[in-house]
């Protein structure tokens, strides 16, 4: 199948389902499908089955959560606003567990067949910012009905650090699909038989730890380093993170290390934010993308992602070196102190097919962060090892963000 532009095009006219690619994506924005009015999309926001959302020119500070119901999101909105926060040049402080509702730059003018689903950039995941889509007359968070019109508003509420945020800084991406694209559990046992997508420990997972319900279940890794280390803890009272700088922050600052107890297992405090990394590496291959799905409360006090999508190519390598890469998961603890224990399910994998292959995979081709991770730090992170240490005041106001991940 070819990868071209008009060909997926011409599939997606002739009623083929999947997940619209990079090319595609190009397609529905030269087609005014996708649009920001008098900013122009760049072609950094088109990743390989994914368009990253930018923040507008303003923020505002809201009562509590909200959804439109029957109104549009501006008429519903008015009765919550306390403050507006200018996000221009140097952009505004969000303070943690506040609700701030933001006008993202694109808007949508979808043909009728095509719906839209959006999830928290990896990143910003990562720094357990809380994010969620919110579209005009609509009854659900992060869906977007089939021929919707209308503009799209981010719900951002910082849960563990005090963050700056400015217009044009991506925090979510869209994700369209035209449809019926998922793979059922069935579907998913035969592709793991013919080009296996779950490792562990570099082999194909055999048959009796390949768990489905919906999806593919990933383990947790709590076996950790030589040091016993298993992953982070977000610590409370630290500085202020500019989600616009790279590279440039003390882990020391804003972590703490988590251990593992004997036994392979940690024992998480209710409401404190947790990074830890899947015990399986997960293959997404060209003609298909992925989405960890939020875990059942019915099997625990537990939340085990934020941000969703896994590209076309995520852990993929056409020469088989590379056996996947890791999952970094994101844990919070409701209520009561909660165990986890090595190998334990704690989140789902739903994989959809691709209309067609991306133009160019997640990984090398497009500088991604994270492919082939064995650590669950971000990228506003300086890495272990790294020489020297960038203060906070060591950027210039005026210096622009890095839009993208």
């Amino acid at each position: 199948m070819s990868g071209g532009q008009g060909s997926a095009a011409d599939e997606l006219a002739a009623g083929r389902p999947g997940v619209l690619p990079s090319q595609l994506l190009r397609h529905a924005i030269a087609s005014g499908w996708i649009g920001a009015g008098d900013f122009a999309i760049p072609e950094a926001s088109v990743q390989p089955a994914s368009l990253d959302l930018r923040l507008g020119e303003v923020a505002y500070r809201i009562r509590c959560s909200f959804l439109p119901d029957r109104d549009p999101v501006e008429r519903k909105v008015e009765d919550y606003i306390i403050d507006e926060l200018d996000l221009r040049r140097d952009g505004a402080v969000l303070e943690t567990n506040r609700p701030y509702l933001i006008p993202l730059l694109e808007h949508l003018a979808l043909p009728d067949g095509l719906r839209g689903r959006t999830n928290p950039k990896s990143s910003t995941g990562r720094l357990d910012v809380f994010t969620r889509v919110i579209t005009d007359r609509s009854y659900r968070f992060d869906e977007i009905a089939p021929g919707y019109h209308g503009k799209l508003y981010l719900e951002v509420v910082p849960l563990s650090f005090t963050i700056r945020v400015r217009q044009g800084l991506a925090l979510n991406q869209l994700r369209l699909v035209h449809g019926r694209a998922s793979l059922s559990d069935e579907e998913l046992r035969d592709l793991q038989h013919q080009r296996p997508v779950l490792f562990r420990s570099g082999a194909p997972v055999v048959e009796r730890d390949f768990a489905t319900a919906n999806g593919l279940f990933l383990s947790l890794d709590l076996r950790g380093d030589d040091e016993g280390r298993v992953g982070h803890r977000a610590k409370g009272y630290a500085p202020l993170l500019d989600l616009g700088r790279t590279d440039a922050y003390r882990p020391d600052d804003f972590w703490e290390p988590v251990h593992r107890e004997e036994g392979n297992r940690i024992v998480l405090a209710p409401e404190r934010f947790y990074l830890l990394l899947s015990d399986e590496s997960v293959v997404v291959p060209p003609d298909l993308a992925a989405e960890m799905t939020a875990y059942d409360p019915t099997s625990g006090e537990l939340r085990t992602h934020y941000a969703g999508f896994f590209d076309p190519g995520f852990g993929y390598d056409p020469d088989g070196e590379l056996r996947g890469s890791r999952a970094a998961l994101e844990v919070r603890a409701h209520d009561v102190p909660f165990m986890i224990e090595h190998r334990q399910r704690v989140c789902k994998l739903t994989f959809e097919r691709m209309m067609a292959p991306p133009a160019k995979l997640y990984g090398q081709d497009i500088g991604s962060n994270y492919q082939g991770q064995v650590e669950t730090l971000g990228k506003h992170f300086r890495r272990p090892g790294t020489p020297g240490t960038a203060s906070p005041a060591s950027t210039a106001p005026g210096d622009q963000p890095d839009l993208f991940s």
